[in-house]
């Protein structure tokens, strides 16, 4: 068993290692990861330059590239043996609902569908500076019933831990995206040449608290699983929609 971890909080983060720590009762880890935060970009890849791969240690890569590029190095990059699963996380800071759609470690996740393997992306409710074991021994566990049960093809699980220790958490909850309300603006300012620059900003978006969601499961105290599968069809519509006269 090989296993991929990586993130988008960039190498630096205390919980990759933390990661690879509690993952190695499984096989063999190796972490390649974003050599700086990558946060927010979602599923991009490095098209218009090469990427440089540097090794700090023993099965641990930086890439200065996307989430997704450091997957497609794990997998084509003939650095290492293919892996059998990525695990992408754990990121510092929620990623529910309409989150995943921007999101580098849920994208890195989706790379790993893409190259046929199971995946899974983990985060942690908090801003605030932390402790990962107790979230990374959870994965540990979520793993071994992937490893036993399997993932259907083309479906992964996204993950988020309140932000509370493991004895004060209220269980798990298999829940379905939520919805949020962003309320991003541009902030525009002046640099010292008297040069515009562009801030995007906003207040902390408001959540739809709906039974059943990442969000609700969260906020009492559930890690939330989420099964995403990566047909974004909306299947219902296509029948209705065939009465639709575009004359052609």
């Amino acid at each position: 068993m090989h296993i991929l971890v990586t993130n988008d909080d960039g190498i630096g983060s205390p919980a990759l290692l933390q990661l690879k720590a509690q993952l190695s009762q499984f096989g063999r880890v190796t972490i390649i990861a974003p050599d700086r935060n990558q946060s927010a970009t979602s599923q991009a890849l490095t098209l218009h330059r090469p990427l440089r791969i540097h090794a700090l240690q023993e099965d641990v890569y930086s890439v200065d590239g996307t989430p997704t590029d450091c997957v497609l190095v794990a997998f084509h990059g003939k650095l290492v043996e293919r892996p059998d699963l990525v695990v992408s996380g754990i990121n510092h800071g929620p990623n529910m609902g309409e989150d995943v759609f921007y999101s580098g470690t849920v994208a890195a996740a989706i790379e790993g569908t893409l190259q046929g393997v199971p995946a899974l992306a983990a985060s942690l409710v908090t801003r605030q500076p932390t402790d990962f074991r107790e979230p990374a021994e959870i994965v540990g566990r979520l793993l071994r019933q992937v490893l036993v049960r399997g993932l259907p093809p083309r479906m992964l699980l996204n993950v988020n831990f309140p932000f509370r220790s493991m004895a004060d958490l209220a269980g798990v909850q298999f829940t379905r995206l939520g919805t949020r309300v962003y309320e991003d603006t541009l902030v525009r300012k002046v640099d010292p040449r008297g040069k515009e620059y562009y801030w995007i900003g906003g207040e902390d978006p408001v959540w739809r608290p709906e039974p059943g969601t990442d969000y609700h499961a969260v906020h009492a105290g559930f890690v939330s699983v989420t099964p995403m599968q990566l047909d974004l069809t909306d299947h219902a519509a296509i029948d209705a929609m065939e009465s639709w006269s575009l004359g052609l």
